[in-house]
């Protein structure tokens, strides 16, 4: 599902973006910690009271997400890495999470579509890179 060297770039990054749809059908977007799930093969999302955030809420109301990580490695020359996943979503509580989280509610993102732009082959000119985009 993910490549080697985007494993490493999640492993390596410490903040996300997630996306959930609101009742309203208005989008809200949130930093949040995560981590990747070997088990699972999905992202887990992860935060403080996360289990009474609006984003856990979207989430047990249509059961979708978008999450993105992304980070400048470089300034000068400008150098861009990002990776978006798209798919299905669980907001669940009583899950058994590593050391250092902050309760046991987590939002499990199951990807559908995966896009990755620079994380294989980062330094490159923006304009030069190409999207690896697929349906998984």
């Amino acid at each position: 599902m993910f490549t080697e060297a985007e494993l490493a770039y999640l492993e390596a990054q410490p903040l996300g973006r997630l996306a959930t749809q609101q009742p309203s059908g208005t989008l809200q977007v949130s930093p949040v910690g995560f981590r990747y799930n070997p088990d699972e093969k999905a992202i887990d999302v992860t935060g403080h009271n996360l289990a009474k955030s609006k984003k856990f809420r979207n989430v047990l109301a249509n059961g979708q997400a978008a999450f993105v990580v992304d980070d400048l490695p470089s300034t000068n020359p400008w150098r861009v890495r990002c990776l978006e996943i798209r798919g299905t979503a669980e907001a669940l509580t009583g899950v058994d999470l590593p050391d250092n989280h902050f309760d046991d509610a987590v939002i499990r993102i199951h990807p559908k579509r995966i896009i990755a732009l620079g994380v294989e082959d980062w330094d490159r000119e923006p304009l030069e890179l190409e999207a690896n985009i697929r349906n998984v």
